[in-house]
């Protein structure tokens, strides 16, 4: 759990996170997103015990950051989106290491390497120098340097950065397995896609401070003036669109037809949730046949813009 109440941190005359107050309860995911130098990594410095805020009050995993950062620390796992390999390490002895500083018994901890360079189909070069290695064999190398200790809270920063689209999956299959079994993971990325797929929270970070935060659902709903809907037809005529310009709620309603004799019907509501019935209940009793219904929504690329910029994605 991370609980974080108006968390302010200034280099001179500098201030890169201001006022910022997060809570992401036990089994969740948070995403942090915002532009670079929008203060998410200071942000994440600081709840992984490894900054000190300049104010404000935060506890991670029950521990306070600011007079308790070393038991902060025992208790997180850290990805940066660089590494940091000791290169002339091999992966096994890189992890036994990190193992040892963590106090993770030598039977446990040679199981858990095991397991882990098996996941990430590291087992081959486990006994090889990781000069060389490529950098999503890196990040694969330090996200199992992150797991080792089984922490309960764990903080990626462009976690699937580099890795091979297979890899990248197992990654993102790994980071909701983690947030089932209970752990709290906070995502720094600028992929929006993985986070509207992974993140049960999105908090958007402008000049250090957070600007918008809710499930990305909620997001999409509040930056959305109205819904765009589709209906495709395999039976119908342009006369549909005078049949359904008469419910209340449908704007702009379209009839383009298809070379296969059926067409799409296209409108815009800002109350699907009650238009759409309406609709295609309507359409069934004009004879339409209905294929498939379709409706779009703002995406949270359009949110981000919104956030960031004041103004809509192009």
């Amino acid at each position: 759990m991370i609980r974080a109440r108006a968390l302010r941190r200034e280099f001179g005359r500098s201030t890169a996170v201001d006022d910022v107050s997060l809570y992401v309860p036990e089994g969740t995911i948070i995403a942090l997103l915002g532009p670079n130098g929008a203060g998410k990594t200071t942000t994440v410095r600081m709840l992984a015990g490894l900054l000190a805020p300049t104010s404000g009050e935060a506890e991670v995993a029950g521990s306070n950051v600011r007079y308790q950062p070393a038991e902060v620390r025992r208790q997180v796992g850290l990805v940066t989106d660089v590494p940091g390999l000791h290169d002339q390490m091999t992966p096994n002895s890189y992890l036994d290491f990190f193992g040892q500083l963590y106090g993770v018994p030598i039977s446990v901890r040679r199981s858990r390497i095991a397991d882990l360079l098996a996941m990430f189909g590291l087992a081959d070069v486990a006994t090889r120098r990781m000069a060389g290695f490529s950098r999503g064999m890196q990040h694969k190398v330090a996200i199992a340097r992150a797991l080792l200790h089984e922490p309960s809270v764990l903080f990626l920063d462009e976690p699937t950065a580099g890795l091979d689209p297979l890899a990248a999956r197992t990654v993102r299959d790994l980071i909701v397995g983690l947030k089932h079994s209970s752990r709290t993971i906070v995502l720094c990325t600028h992929d929006l896609d993985e986070a509207d797929r992974l993140a049960d929270t999105v908090a958007i970070m402008r000049h250090g401070r957070v600007v918008a935060c809710d499930a990305p659902d909620t997001l999409r709903a509040a930056a959305s003036h109205s819904t765009l809907v589709r209906v495709s037809l395999a039976h119908g005529d342009a006369g549909l669109v005078q049949c359904v310009r008469r419910l209340a709620g449908v704007l702009d309603p379209l009839y383009a037809a298809s070379s296969a004799g059926g067409g799409q019907l296209t409108y815009r509501t800002l109350d699907a949730e009650r238009v759409n019935p309406e609709v295609i209940a309507t359409l069934v009793r004009e004879g339409a046949r209905i294929v498939a219904v379709t409706h779009a929504t703002a995406t949270l690329e359009d949110v981000f813009a919104l956030a960031v910029t004041g103004e809509p994605a192009a």
